[in-house]
C-alpha cells in the first residue's frame, strides 16, 4: 500500500497499492466497501475533493484519474462522457492534488525513463472538468514526489528529488520561492490548517519547518534516525506527525 488519504467526513478511507488498484475502505467495518481497477500501474498517490465526490489518483503508469465515490467508475465531466485517464506526459505520476475548489488538478512525478541523472521535472497542471493542460511548472530538475495546495488556492507547494521545495503563484504560474535547506530529496509536504506554516519531511534525516508567507525556516531541523518519509498536521494544528525509516 502506497498511499491513504481519509475522506473530509471521517468515514472513509482510499487507499492505493502496488497491485494497480484503488480500494474505498468503511472506516466503521475496517471493510473493503468498493475496489477500483483502471490504472496499469501503481497506484502512488490518492487525494480526495473537498466536498468527499471525488477522489484522484496518479500511477506509475503515467496516468491521473478521476473517480466517483458514489459509482467508482473513472469521471471526467460530462459524466456521460466519461474519459479513461489524464494522459499526463509524465513516465510515472508520483502525486497528485486537487485545488481547494476542485476545478484544477496538479500532477508531479518523473518526466523521462530513469537514468539516475539530473533532468528538468515539471509539475503540471490540468482543469479538473476537461482533463487539458492548463500550465507547465519547470524548475525540478529531479522526480517530483509531492504537491500541496494552499487553502486560499493561491499557492502550490512541491517537492523533489533535487532536495528543493518550490512555491507557485497559481494567478501566473510564476515560480515564487525555491526552499533550500535540505540535502536531500524531499518526500513529502504538508501546510497547517491555518495555512501558515509548511511541513517538510526528508531523506537527509530531518524535518523541517517554514514561514509560508515568507519562505524562511522556523526553528531548527527535527532530526530523525533515519529516512523520514511523511508528515502530517493535526487538525488543530499544533502537533505534527512524522514516519521514518526507523
Amino acid at each position: 500500500v502506497w498511499s491513504i488519504a481519509l475522506s473530509p467526513d471521517g468515514k472513509k478511507v482510499v487507499s492505493g497499492s502496488s497491485d494497480g488498484a484503488m480500494r474505498l475502505w468503511d472506516i466503521d467495518t475496517c471493510k473493503v466497501v468498493k475496489k477500483c481497477m483502471g490504472h496499469t500501474g501503481g497506484v502512488r498517490s490518492v487525494c480526495w475533493s473537498q466536498d468527499g465526490r471525488r477522489v484522484l489518483s496518479g500511477s506509475n503508469d503515467g496516468t491521473a484519474r478521476q473517480w466517483e465515490v458514489e459509482s467508482g467508475e473513472t469521471m471526467l465531466e460530462p459524466i456521460d462522457n466519461i474519459l479513461a485517464s489524464i494522459e499526463t506526459g509524465h513516465n510515472a505520476v508520483y502525486a497528485v492534488v486537487y485545488s481547494p475548489d476542485t476545478t484544477l488538478i496538479a500532477t508531479g512525478g518523473w518526466d523521462e525513463p530513469y537514468t539516475g541523472k539530473p533532468v528538468e521535472t515539471s509539475v503540471k497542471v490540468w482543469d479538473a472538468k476537461t482533463g487539458k493542460l492548463v500550465a507547465t511548472l519547470k524548475g525540478h530538475t529531479f522526480e517530483v514526489w509531492c504537491l500541496a495546495w494552499s487553502k486560499d488556492g493561491k499557492t502550490l507547494v512541491s517537492g523533489s528529488s533535487d532536495s528543493s521545495i518550490r512555491t507557485w503563484d497559481t494567478t501566473n504560474w510564476k515560480q515564487t520561492a525555491v526552499l533550500d535547506e535540505h540535502t536531500d530529496t524531499v518526500f513529502d509536504i504538508a501546510i497547517s490548517p491555518n495555512g501558515r506554516i509548511l511541513a517538510s519531511a526528508s531523506w537527509d534525516k530531518t524535518v523541517r519547518l517554514w514561514n509560508l508567507e515568507n519562505g524562511q525556516p522556523i526553528s531548527s531541523p527535527i532530526q530523525h534516525a533515519d529516512d523520514v518519509n511523511c508528515v502530517s498536521f493535526s487538525a488543530g494544528g499544533k502537533r505534527l506527525a512524522t514516519g521514518c525509516d526507523d
